[in-house]
């Protein structure tokens, strides 16, 4: 994220018509002179507040952008994996790491907070096979995403996923805009090196919400 952070402030309370957000940075912008909110691996946000950029880094992960386009209402969440290892829907303590659970999360928090379904705009972003794996997570996310939608009978207006190289993504839910930059290969590594420790504290069940990534 280009220019220096000028403030620091304790994460928001969250509170959106009553829907709590969840994110660990929030954070004023001196240079484009606006509040960005990071959202980590397994966590989520939503917000009504025009001023609020979402910012997440992606690599093997996959990002939803959602809003109410009448409203302007909306959030991002970020998943490491599709599925916890029952395969359950709400597997796995229903930890936002998992791209079922984070997306159930999301949307219900949306209509909670307001949002009609009928007005939603979905982006999706990440899933690249950045780390030095045969498994391929990113295209098992990728192609989580975009089957999880076509059963929920959810139309995604934009897409970006796949390929090699990691992405940062500034999302602004008032007006729908999304900023996507694909990282360098010197960044590729320092991503790929997160995901893989990320992966490792998974397979021994540590809580997302206790993992710090992508705080460069």
């Amino acid at each position: 994220m280009s220019g220096a952070t000028a403030l620091r402030q304790p994460v928001d309370s969250g509170i959106v018509n009553g829907a709590n957000a969840v994110a660990t940075r929030r954070f004023f912008d001196s240079a484009s002179a606006g509040w960005m909110v990071k959202v980590f691996p397994g966590e989520f946000y939503v917000t009504s507040k025009a001023d609020e950029v979402l910012v997440t880094v992606l690599g093997s992960c996959v990002s939803a952008c959602i809003r109410d386009r009448r409203t302007g209402l909306g959030g991002m969440n970020h998943f490491m994996l599709p599925h916890s290892h029952a395969g359950k829907w709400a597997g796995d303590l229903q930890s936002t790491r998992f791209g079922n659970f984070a997306m159930e999360k999301l949307i219900n928090e949306l209509m909670k907070a307001g949002c009609s379904r009928d007005s939603l705009e979905i982006k999706v972003f990440g899933g690249g096979n950045v780390t030095d794996t045969n498994n391929a997570i990113g295209t098992e996310n990728s192609e989580f995403i975009m089957r999880y939608l076509e059963a929920e009978g959810l139309r995604c207006i934009a897409q970006d996923l796949g390929g090699q190289l990691p992405r940062r993504i500034h999302y602004t839910p008032a007006t729908g805009k999304v900023v996507r930059r694909l990282l360098g290969t010197g960044e590729s590594y320092a991503v790929a090196r997160e995901e893989t420790e990320y992966v490792r504290r998974l397979s021994s069940r540590t809580t997302a919400g206790d993992i710090q990534l992508f705080d460069q």
